[in-house]
């Protein structure tokens, strides 16, 4: 098991980690939005990330695992907040029992705070890989002297073999808005959800865990201290309106993103909260 830092040497390139753990799982994290771009288990790579997306900096990577915040969505920052077009700086890795952690850290700067977003933070965010799971967790601190509130959520894009044959388990019986169709107060019926058109979807106060599956792959969603879950497929139409996204690879991923967007998270001045994923490789390929 190992962790080697690369360094833009070429002067275009950003700076990345590359983390190799136990049965030849690996997984690879951009300082560049903190962004995983990377998980292999069992031999597979199980995010998607297009060919076309940006690897230099100049808009948040399109694909793996970007990190929302300090808000979901359009609003008053950009597009998703901010922290997905920082560098992020790397803390510490090292090796434990059954994998590798690696813990890679934001603060508030001059750039943030004077944002309609200006308060002071922290953020601490642990990747942490083992044979089968990738672990995300970050540790949300408000170190400022009044309260703030925030959205968060880890956009995570999927790998899939066939969009056609994929479904979500888990979100039977919840609540949902439609941003695509409209309503805001849909539950959904399904015991197995199916994408065959641009969805985007936020499911509100989701109870336990959510699956993806598509033949013998599957991976498990388990999340912590967030309550939702988005699911979004751009489809054919949308997927020509991106210039970093090719127009055929939407068959090719999907993403169930953990989150809390629906409702806002609060902290008071001195206070923390630790949010994030478990993603679980449960294919027949993956039972070691």
């Amino acid at each position: 098991m190992s962790v080697q830092k690369f360094f833009g040497a070429d002067g275009v390139s950003l700076e990345r980690v590359v983390i190799n753990g136990p049965q030849g799982s690996s997984a690879e994290v951009y300082l560049y939005g903190a962004t995983v771009t990377s998980w292999k288990c069992a031999g597979k790579e199980r995010l998607f990330v297009s060919k076309l997306a940006k690897l230099d900096g100049s808009k948040p990577v399109r694909g793996g695992i970007p990190l929302v915040f300090p808000q979901f969505g359009p609003g008053d920052l950009p597009q998703h907040g901010f922290a997905r077009t920082r560098n992020w700086t790397l803390v510490y890795a090292e090796e434990h029992g059954q994998g590798v952690v690696v813990n890679l850290q934001l603060k508030d700067n001059e750039d943030t705070r004077a944002s309609k977003w200006p308060y002071k933070f922290d953020l601490l965010y642990t990747i942490d890989l083992t044979a089968t799971t990738l672990s995300t967790i970050i540790k949300y601190e408000n170190v400022d002297l009044q309260p703030f509130s925030f959205t968060s959520l880890m956009h995570t894009y999927l790998r899939v073999p066939d969009i056609a044959s994929t479904t979500v388990t888990g979100l039977k019986d919840v609540v949902y808005a439609d941003k695509i169709k409209g309503g805001s107060d849909l539950v959904e019926e399904r015991d197995a959800v199916t994408v065959n058109a641009n969805e985007d979807r936020v499911y509100v106060d989701v109870p336990g865990i959510v699956k993806v599956n598509c033949g013998n792959e599957s991976i498990a969603i388990r999340r912590f201290n967030f309550k939702d879950i988005v699911l979004w497929n751009p489809w054919a139409e949308k997927a020509t309106e991106m210039s970093d996204f090719a127009d055929d690879e939407y068959p090719q991923m999907i993403c169930v993103e953990a989150g809390t967007v629906a409702s806002k998270i609060t902290l008071n001045p001195g206070q923390t909260i630790s949010c994030g994923q478990i993603l679980t490789c449960e294919d027949s390929s993956s039972r070691i």
